[in-house]
């Protein structure tokens, strides 16, 4: 068993592990929880106080809203929101000493005006948002996001909801359809090979079916599992990720207060470009086309950029959690 604390004045992560094993999730109080990534950045560059409200949009279990809460003791406010409902439950039950401050609601970060409205917010000091999912979805039975294990062919964040799954769109889209989905959102060059290979080997209902026929047909050398890529672009598909994350930026800015902060970590190229390119033209003066002589936009920035280089984990932080390796950060101000 494992035992991880942040020491948020200190910058650093705690821990005691087996073996000097890495820590992925928390132990309390004979629950595993998810450990949460860059703590000490997001509650430096938030500018988190004792009277602050906070949205923590992608809430998972808690681990961002337990840092905002402790660090805006003793009258911050904290609305917690995720797509999984048994996250929120989970959360909301970790986080029950602070049930005079903490929120926690089922939903969509895109829809965080109609949430924040029908739960007495209006706006807020700070806005965090996590793209990342939690090592309880790739841990634990159900979600089917992990190839290292033998699920159903789910990958929905939210398994009450009727939408499609990756066995609807594994089974029943078009060869070509596949490739180009596997291609664009999993930038995978292998992408017409796997897509044939799909087709040809289905009807596939289960995680270690489908990274089965991956395999074979990807002679891959690198460290990275041939199936990475395309599971990757079937979760992004099944939760419609990228749509939400372009929704979500533009409804999101409008709740912050006057010199509020929106905190974005992302985990690859994709998420991070519709961010950089959302922030830059939010925090540019002018977004006319570069071709014209004259401004004609009559553009006012909303934002100002505070970190013009995303913020990566400490080398120390990605020892103790690998999974962090890949998170950006990126933050900015809001300037109307």
């Amino acid at each position: 068993m494992q035992a991880i604390a942040y020491d948020i004045n200190k910058s650093e992560c705690l821990f005691e592990a087996r073996n000097n094993a890495p820590a992925r999730s928390v132990y309390m109080g004979g629950m595993r929880f998810h450990v949460p990534v860059l703590v000490p950045e997001i509650i430096k560059h938030l500018n988190v106080k004792s009277t602050g409200v906070y949205a923590d949009c992608t809430l998972g279990q808690g681990g961002h809203s337990l840092a905002l809460l402790e660090a805006s003791d003793p009258d911050g406010l904290v609305l917690g929101i995720d797509r999984d409902g048994s996250s929120v439950v989970d959360a909301t039950s970790r986080l029950s000493v602070y049930s005079d401050r903490f929120t926690g609601v089922q939903g969509n970060y895109k829809d965080l005006p109609v949430i924040s409205a029908e739960n007495a917010f209006s706006t807020f000091d700070g806005i965090l948002l996590d793209l990342g999912f939690s090592s309880k979805q790739i841990d634990f039975d159900g979600y089917g996001l992990s190839f290292q294990r033998d699920e159903y062919l789910d990958m929905r964040f939210d398994r009450e909801s009727d939408s499609m799954t990756a066995s609807d769109i594994v089974n029943t889209f078009e060869e070509n359809e596949l490739a180009d989905l596997i291609y664009q959102y999993g930038e995978e060059r292998a992408s017409r090979r796997i897509a044939r290979a799909i087709v040809r080997n289905r009807p596939l209902y289960t995680t270690k079916e489908l990274s089965e026929v991956i395999r074979r047909t990807v002679n891959s050398q690198s460290r990275i599992h041939p199936a990475t890529r395309t599971f990757q672009a079937l979760r992004i598909r099944v939760n419609d990720e990228l749509q939400s994350l372009e929704a979500g930026l533009e409804n999101i800015i409008s709740l912050l207060s006057s010199m509020g902060r929106l905190a974005v970590i992302s985990y690859h190229s994709l998420e991070d470009r519709i961010v950089k390119s959302a922030l830059l033209k939010e925090s540019a003066d002018c977004i006319c086309d570069p071709g014209f002589i004259e401004c004609i936009c009559d553009h006012r920035p909303r934002l100002r950029l505070i970190n013009r280089r995303v913020i990566k984990p400490t080398s120390s932080e990605i020892s103790l959690n690998p999974r962090s390796r890949s998170a950006h950060l990126r933050i900015a101000e809001y300037v109307l």
